[in-house]
């Protein structure tokens, strides 16, 4: 299986820093807004939630929020964080008259580049 790789470029611009990822994706894709929004997707929560991910493979949010001993609303919103910086994927799952989200891992490394 090949490893998937996310870029993300800090650049420094008239004393302020500005986030891209990996060059040909536009600027939207991303929306950070300088280094805090890098902070936030490094946060230890994150890396508990992206350890009970690809350790657990909890079937739902609801799922990982149990595992995760977290509330539902604070899950789901750092979920929506990871998906939006493309470290996840939430697959649409069917059961009964219900649909899940199931969160999957979709990069294997994340390289950080810092251009002063």
């Amino acid at each position: 299986m090949k490893e998937k790789t996310r870029e993300i470029t800090i650049t420094e611009s008239k004393g302020a820093f500005s986030i891209f990822k990996k060059a040909g994706i536009s600027k939207k894709d991303f929306d950070f807004s300088g280094i805090l929004a890098l902070r936030q997707i490094l946060s230890n929560e994150k890396a508990r939630i992206l350890h009970t991910i690809k350790t657990q493979s909890p079937v739902s949010i609801y799922d990982l929020a149990k595992k995760l001993n977290r509330g539902f609303k604070s899950v789901s919103d750092d979920i929506k964080l990871l998906e939006r910086f493309g470290f996840i994927e939430l697959v649409e799952e069917k059961t009964k008259n219900r649909v899940r989200h199931k969160p999957v891992i979709v990069v294997d490394t994340m390289t950080i580049h810092l251009k002063i």
